[in-house]
């Protein structure tokens, strides 16, 4: 195989963060952070019972309180205008705050006190009394597992991924001599961002709105607050320069959003509103509770003929939550007869909300350690079974692949992490009082990519203001795009900033889905192009020459313009700005794409492999070597991409051995609240990382050749802790997270 791949020495010479600096400096303010006149701040009560109905809400003894203002409720709301409307389907399915005194699980928001202090309307929440009536309230997956049901998405998409589905012959993995049939279970887990979720409202007058939020999308969080409260969307700004991280959980407007705009117009002054991290857990969506059921079938050869996929995951009684748990199940491997089937199951807790990796990450973790029992049922090299059913083009969509660099990813993975070493009969080797042993496991997401648009600002310095409105979670958007600008136009980094998170700026998609190079990239590449347009066109006036020039072949080196099929042409740029007394040149580019989707099927792929040693005394687990090979087409941010490969390490260490959402069933209240219960990787969990891209240009989906990352680096590494947990002990746990009391 030819060098064009990246390891970690290639990348330590890439463009560093633009951003870097202010952030670790403190210079960057976050949403909490911001200060305005007259501002106030919220704090929110909550529910204390999992179901029932609030029969009296005393507010007297807080409304009494030093320094409050407001105790709004549903006995006092100014009310959503939204909930007013007739036609109900106009209406987001989601908790219509303070609109009834129903609740429907514990933590639930019933009312918001805002003082003039935080500390004071802290004070004062505690003060609000509520009386209940109650009702049973089931929080509990498993035991509720006969109350599951057809998503309504289902019945609208047919041809959608939560639809029963079967092709060729359903459960033929009956037929088949070898087998594999058994129940895998992913626990909820929270986001938990570093940052909390926060936003401060501001009415600047009646009809006009102005948020500093939390949001994964300025644009998106506009509209839907636009649509709640009835106004112009252009009347409804929101910024969100900053974010830190998200991971899905900012993909949406939650309630309490809802509630700090509510709070705001009945005060008539700015409104703060932050949550604690407690209220992380259930008020802004988590990976829900999930049981799978695989059932795998090969012959002795290793070839699948059979796999079953089944789905139930919990979602709340007001509104249906669905992910693409089965996706991989129908399109990752060559198997001629499969079927699958998701439901979702009503319980007394808040909806869920896509988690890195979106039901891709759940169901990798029961298809790759099926895979993997079955391996050990054949005698056959786990990674050998894979390319044994390696699909050469899409099975689910039937079409090609736009490209598929799987094998490349397996042999640079497997050379990197010294699978040579790895026995195959488990619980063969160890180390002193350490078993060791090696996992694998695929992982996969759809290459996406949609329409956007971003503005230019070119001085005659040479300097370059780009703009968008999309958001950074981390990932370093504006690195990425900083550095597509300068490979196209050839400015140095150092000349270009990229400002984001305004909803008033350029079009551009939510962060989320893994399509933001893909997508704004394209709209950059395309400005980038109509500004060389635009400079060769004005070049033109002082040598004819320029007019034939082509954008491709148009650089600017220094303070010069040229055109590289006739270096004899140079142009100061300067000079351009001169003719008609310009300070600057603005230009706008809008991208989107064309009819590839027809043709190809869009995906980026990843193979994580992980050396596990497990502790034969206390069943402790460390993992002491993770590799990552990613087929994410062209790496445009080397550093950036290198930084988020690490991410989804860490995140798949966590999901694999520590994370856990647990509730009280008796309440619905969430246990594990706080990060003194709710355990995350640290520094001494984190292994010796590898992080590789094949780096091969995928010819279709963007001109940068880029498919997207965010969410393949997360898919599949806690099925391959599973798989190397079991080759080191030969104890197989299907219950995430494999914690010591699994393996003693």
């Amino acid at each position: 195989m030819s060098k064009k791949h990246l390891e970690n020495a290639d990348m330590e010479m890439a463009l560093s963060r633009v951003d870097g600096r202010v952030k670790v400096m403190g210079a960057a303010k976050y949403t909490a952070e911001i200060q305005l006149e007259e501002l106030t701040y919220g704090v929110l009560v909550e529910s204390t019972i999992g179901n029932g109905v609030i029969t009296s809400l005393d507010t007297k003894k807080a409304e009494w309180a030093p320094g409050v203002i407001a105790v709004i409720s549903h006995l006092n709301t100014p009310g959503v205008p939204e909930y007013k409307l007739q036609n109900q389907d106009v209406i987001q399915k989601q908790l219509r705050v303070f609109d009834s005194p129903n609740v429907y699980y514990n933590g639930q928001p019933i009312a918001i006190v805002i003082a003039d202090t935080f500390e004071r309307a802290t004070y004062a929440a505690t003060l609000v009394k509520a009386t209940y009536s109650k009702q049973q309230a089931d929080s509990n997956l498993e035991a509720n597992l006969s109350r599951a049901i057809v998503p309504k998405k289902a019945k609208s998409d047919p041809k959608g991924y939560t639809t029963d589905f079967v092709r060729g012959k359903a459960q033929a993995f009956k037929d088949a001599e070898f087998q594999v049939n058994e129940e895998y279970i992913q626990p909820s887990e929270a986001h938990h961002p570093m940052e909390l979720h926060s936003i401060i409202a501001n009415w600047e007058a009646p009809d006009k709105l102005t948020l500093v939020d939390k949001t994964q999308g300025s644009q998106q969080t506009a509209a839907s607050i636009a649509k709640s409260f009835q106004l112009p969307v252009e009347n409804v700004k929101v910024l969100s320069t900053y974010v830190g991280g998200a991971f899905g959980s900012a993909l949406r407007v939650w309630p309490h959003e809802i509630i700090a705009v509510l709070a705001a117009k009945k005060v008539q002054k700015p409104v703060k509103l932050v949550l604690h991290r407690n209220q992380m857990s259930y008020m802004v969506g988590y990976r829900p509770h999930t049981l799978q059921k695989v059932a795998i079938g090969a012959s002795k050869d290793g070839k699948i003929i059979g796999l079953s996929h089944s789905s139930y995951g919990k979602t709340s009684m007001y509104e249906e939550f669905t992910e693409n748990v089965l996706i991989m199940s129908r399109m990752m491997y060559d198997i001629p007869n499969v079927d699958t089937k998701y439901r979702i199951v009503p319980l007394n807790v808040s909806t869920p909300a896509p988690m890195r990796g979106p039901g891709e990450a759940t169901g990798s973790f029961a298809l790759e350690c099926a895979l993997d029992e079955l391996s050990y049922k054949l005698k056959m090299d786990p990674i050998a079974l894979r390319l044994a059913n390696y699909a050469s083009e899409d099975p689910d969509k039937k079409m090609p692949w736009s490209s598929n660099y799987l094998k490349e990813c397996y042999e640079l993975g497997a050379e990197k992490i010294g699978w040579n070493k790895r026995k195959a009969l488990p619980d063969s080797t160890q180390d002193g009082e350490w078993k060791i042993g090696y996992g694998v496991a695929t992982g996969t997401f759809g290459a996406f990519r949609g329409g956007a648009s971003a503005k230019a600002t070119f001085k005659p310095d040479g300097s370059l203001l780009l703009q968008s409105a999309i958001a950074d979670i981390g990932p370093g958007t504006a690195t990425s795009m900083t550095a597509i600008a300068s490979l196209n136009l050839g400015i140095p980094a150092e000349k270009i900033s990229f400002q984001l998170g305004n909803s008033t700026f350029p079009k551009a998609p939510m962060q989320g889905g893994s399509n933001t190079v893909a997508t704004v990239g394209s709209a950059i590449v395309a400005t980038c192009d109509s500004l060389k347009v635009e400079l060769a066109k004005r070049a033109a006036k002082q040598k004819p020459e320029w007019k034939n020039a082509v954008a491709k072949n148009i650089k600017i080196a220094g303070s010069q313009l040229l055109n590289t099929d006739d270096p004899s042409s140079k142009v100061e740029i300067a000079s351009l700005f001169k003719e008609d007394n310009l300070n600057e040149i603005v230009i706008k580019g809008d991208a989107a794409p064309g009819e590839e989707s027809k043709k190809y099927s869009f995906y980026s792929f990843s193979v994580h492999f992980i050396e596990a040693h497990v502790h034969e005394l206390t069943g402790v687990v460390k993992i002491k070597n993770a590799v990552s090979v990613i087929d994410c087409g062209t790496v445009v941010s080397p550093k950036t991409a290198r930084s988020q490969s690490m991410g989804g390490i860490v995140g798949g260490i966590g999901m694999a051995l520590m994370e856990e959402v647990v509730l009280d069933d008796r309440t619905g209240r969430t246990v594990t609240a706080s990060f003194g219960d709710y355990h995350v990787p640290v520094q001494a969990d984190i292994p010796q990382m590898d992080m590789m891209f094949v780096n091969e240009k995928d010819p279709y989906l963007n001109p940068m050749g880029s498919k997207g990352l965010g969410e393949i680096v997360i898919i599949g590494v806690a099925p391959a802790v599973a798989n190397a947990v079991y080759n080191a002990t030969g104890k197989r746990v299907r219950e995430l997270p494999i914690t010591p009391d699994k393996l003693i």
